[in-house]
């Protein structure tokens, strides 16, 4: 069901999936879409997260620029050339999501998970997908009292040399994280990852930091042409395992 929360610049959508069977309460969990928005691929991804024992929400991040139905892709992403047209609408929307304006409403996004009827108390999980892993990072540096697990799956721009790259605040967390990169990927090179891999190593977090042979950038949606079914099957692997050891365990 589709929730409202005052996030840092008006009110935001927001996607709430439980699990299917099961009494809670249940841990919570924080999914940061992609960059083409809520939509039905979002939806059943985190229903399979959810009925593993999960409350997930997912926020609509660019719920400034309008709601998810109106930033809802309108073409066939199934072909490269619907991809690439999607991808012209979209990715300005992610360019306007700078940190000073996403950590505030991570915030916002934290607090609406806890306070969720059958979400348990204690600590969260966070993951997200392609620019959502980005802020999945920030989410666990943010709030480290509470984010115990942490996700990024064919994330881009972890580690850049700006300075306000989502790498450079991982000294302040606790989670527990897994990456699962996307192979080749310009927008997350192998130099970018090994930047990642020593930050991670640095603060002294437990950490997997992978490459996914073969996986191209947006390897888990379905909807796209860049899916690519193992790898996506490889990333619920470890997601659930990440979450089961951090906030059932």
């Amino acid at each position: 069901m589709l929730i409202e929360i005052q996030a840092a610049a008006g009110p935001a959508e927001a996607l709430v999936v439980r699990p299917g069977t099961g009494e809670g309460p249940f841990p919570g969990v924080i999914l940061y879409m992609d960059a083409f928005g809520l939509r039905p691929r979002i939806e059943e991804m985190a229903q399979r997260i959810a009925d593993w024992g999960y409350v997930v929400l997912a926020p609509n991040v660019f719920y400034r620029d309008g709601s998810a139905a109106e930033l809802a892709p309108t073409v066939d992403m199934t072909t490269p050339e619907g991809r690439a047209a999607a991808g012209n609408a979209a990715f300005p929307r992610v360019g306007h999501l700078t940190a000073d304006k996403a950590l505030p409403d991570i915030d916002a996004w934290v607090a609406a998970l806890e306070t969720l009827d059958g979400v348990a108390p204690g600590p969260i999980g966070t993951f997200g997908y392609c620019m959502g892993a980005r802020l999945a990072v920030r989410t666990a540096t943010a709030h480290p009292e509470v984010v115990a697990a942490c996700g990024g799956f064919h994330g881009g721009g972890l580690a850049t040399d700006g300075a306000d790259s989502p790498h450079l605040g991982l000294g302040n967390a606790r989670a527990r994280f897994v990456f699962g990169h996307a192979d080749h990927d310009q927008s997350m090179d192998a130099d970018a990852v090994a930047r990642l891999g020593s930050a991670l190593d640095a603060a002294g977090l437990k950490a997997s930091n992978e490459v996914y042979t073969g996986a191209p950038h947006g390897y888990t949606m379905a909807d796209t042409s860049m899916f690519h079914a193992d790898a996506t099957e490889r990333h619920f692997t470890e997601l659930r395992a990440l979450l089961d050891a951090t906030l059932k365990g």
